[in-house]
């Protein structure tokens, strides 16, 4: 059986660093952003495509990206499937095209993944175990023959773990990772980004011509990009990327039994199509992972949103922010559980169950007299500075550099070049969080936290700020409130009110934990060294900045997005375990 082509070179490493113009890659056009107050909606407005089923496998995957350049328009993305209904959402006045998910949609499963026998998932970290288990299961609702395979590297202590969730040796289902690379018709590549890095040139070789690559992250074009380098040209090259960690994904699927729809998010990319059945394939992938919603994106400007996310309101600046308010807090003569309670508690706790349900402005409505007065100046103070950090990281990750970071971190895992191993060490031995074990072990069931208003007001001005970044490179209102709002909230949060921060640190993507590690002392420092000094000198409070806050058109964007929300509350018990598997011996 011939191998996959060769992946190709690009013109340079200068064009493919360069902001990309107007290209086919399969995805509709682009809008411009209207920022006038007066385009905040308050209702959901959704359309079908006319006739329903929109006819044409060859049309199954048009889709044209229009990337604006820097302080350009908020992006939208068409796409076509002859499977599946899609349906436009208005948000913040621009339309953009979604495709709800559901249990009742597992029918149409066996046709849009027409001429696929088998689905190979390479990798069992935090979305390789999650998306095999729902695939599998989902296909079985189906009356599918479809055979989902695990692929993992030869003495692999993940061998268990897979027989334990029920793949098998003996069944097909569980084998080497180069047997089921060369086996799959649809590969789902599920390692973490830096192995990705280094073995993407065996894994092309291995795959069959005409099949096609899944990802769940861009990570990889954003290094091929680096490198001056593309995907084979005879491969299709897909992406669904729920907005959330694996154990999310699985967690809310089983829940979801109960409940049509419940699940995460995903979004949805077609980089490269051969065939015309990409789109048709990549929506059926995110409809058996049991997302609730899929909304389109490219693979480009995902892997910008995402890594830049992870580094920002998804982990990194949360870490950064709660060490310095504990400090602040304790410095000012609080007790050390309260100031727990009033920094990760609360963030974790009341800011993320108030947000995910009523949204930003619920949290500052909910504040007294007094309480809006303490969050307007941390918010004043603190939204700049933030975004000072933010605006850096993204052009850090939109560049490369912070991929390259990614990969080289990788390699120095291991001995080489005469130098020692530096794998990552643990972060959960200081002072706050012990404390945080404390006031975990006599936490009431049920317990939010208090709702601090300056730990409001400096959290919320960070997550204003990295929308606004977000909005302001191009990216779709799907995008922006899917990673800077509902993945922070529903997925990761509540596992951090489980558990603390410092676990989620410990043991998340290999990406996002480098990710926290590098960017979090500097959002720490800034806030410590600008924002508190500001309000500690009473330095006046940016009034404008508050107005606008206040009238954004994200909230009712968001307020659109809550609305497709599913009714089930992802349920995390406090021993919840999402260590992924090479982690677990060494985890306390």
């Amino acid at each position: 059986m011939a191998a996959a082509q060769p992946f190709t070179h690009s013109a340079s490493l200068s064009t493919a660093l360069k902001p990309a113009a107007p290209r086919t890659l399969g995805f509709g056009s682009s809008f411009s952003f209207a920022k006038s107050p007066s385009h905040l909606l308050r209702r959901i407005h959704t359309q079908a495509a006319p006739g329903g089923r929109v006819g044409g496998a060859a049309l199954a995957a048009r889709m044209v990206s229009s990337l604006p350049s820097i302080g350009g328009s908020v992006t939208s993305l068409d796409f076509e499937s002859s499977v599946f209904k899609k349906e436009k959402v208005n948000l913040a006045g621009h339309d953009e095209y979604i495709v709800r998910g559901g249990r009742d949609l597992f029918h149409l499963l066996p046709d849009a993944f027409k001429g696929i026998r088998q689905i190979g998932v390479i990798g069992w970290g935090s979305q390789g175990p999650a998306q095999a288990q729902n695939l599998r299961d989902s296909l079985a609702a189906a009356n599918s023959d479809i055979v989902v395979k695990i692929g993992l590297r030869k003495g692999s202590r993940s061998f268990d773990e897979a027989r334990a969730a029920g793949f098998t040796e003996e069944n097909g289902t569980l084998g080497d990772i180069w047997e089921t690379v060369s086996g799959s018709d649809l590969l789902l590549l599920l390692i973490s980004d830096a192995a990705q890095a280094d073995n993407y040139e065996k894994v092309f070789s291995h795959m069959k011509p005409n099949s096609i690559l899944g990802l769940s992250h861009g990570f990889l074009l954003g290094h091929l990009q680096t490198l001056g380098l593309d995907f084979p040209k005879n491969i299709s090259v897909i992406a669904v990327c729920p907005k959330g960690m694996g154990p999310s994904v699985r967690r809310l699927y089983v829940q979801g039994k109960e409940i049509n729809g419940a699940g995460i998010n995903s979004s949805f990319g077609v980089h490269q199509d051969i065939d015309g059945r990409a789109a048709d394939v990549a929506l059926g992938w995110s409809v058996a992972l049991g997302s609730p919603f899929t909304f389109a994106t490219t693979l480009e400007q995902e892997y910008k949103s995402d890594i830049f996310g992870e580094r920002g309101i998804l982990l990194g600046a949360v870490h950064g922010i709660v060490e310095s308010l504990f400090r602040r807090y304790t410095e000012n003569g609080m007790s050390e559980e309260l100031a727990y309670k009033n920094t990760v508690e609360c963030i974790t706790g009341i800011i993320s169950k108030t947000i995910s349900t009523k949204g930003m402005l619920a949290v500052y409505d909910a504040l007294s007299e007094e309480g809006k007065k303490e969050f307007n100046a941390a918010y004043s103070a603190s939204y700049y500075p933030c975004m000072d950090i933010l605006y850096e990281c993204y052009e850090d990750v939109a560049c490369g550099s912070e991929i390259r970071s990614v990969v080289l971190a990788g390699r120095r895992f291991y001995e080489k070049e005469g130098l020692p191993a530096f794998p990552m060490g643990k972060i959960d031995q200081t002072r706050m969080w012990k404390v945080g074990e404390k006031v975990r072990a006599v936490r009431p069931e049920g317990d939010l936290g208090p709702l601090h208003p300056f730990t409001a007001g400096v959290y919320v001005a960070l997550m204003m700020a990295q929308i606004e970044v977000l909005r302001k490179k191009g990216h779709s209102y799907s995008e922006i409130i899917n990673e800077s709002v509902i993945e922070s909230v529903d997925s990761l949060n509540p596992f951090m009110h489980a558990r603390g921060v410092s676990f989620m640190v410990d043991n998340c993507s290999t990406t996002a934990r480098l990710g926290s590690r590098k960017w979090a002392p500097r959002f720490d420092y800034i806030l410590t060294q600008q924002a508190f000094v500001g309000v500690d000198k009473k330095s006046p409070i940016n009034q404008d900045l508050l107005s606008n806050f206040l009238s954004d058109p994200v909230h009712g964007a968001i307020e659109v997005c809550a609305r497709l929300r599913p009714t089930v509350d992802i349920s995390v018990p406090p021993d919840a375990d999402f260590v992924r598997p090479e982690l677990r011996q060494s985890s306390n």
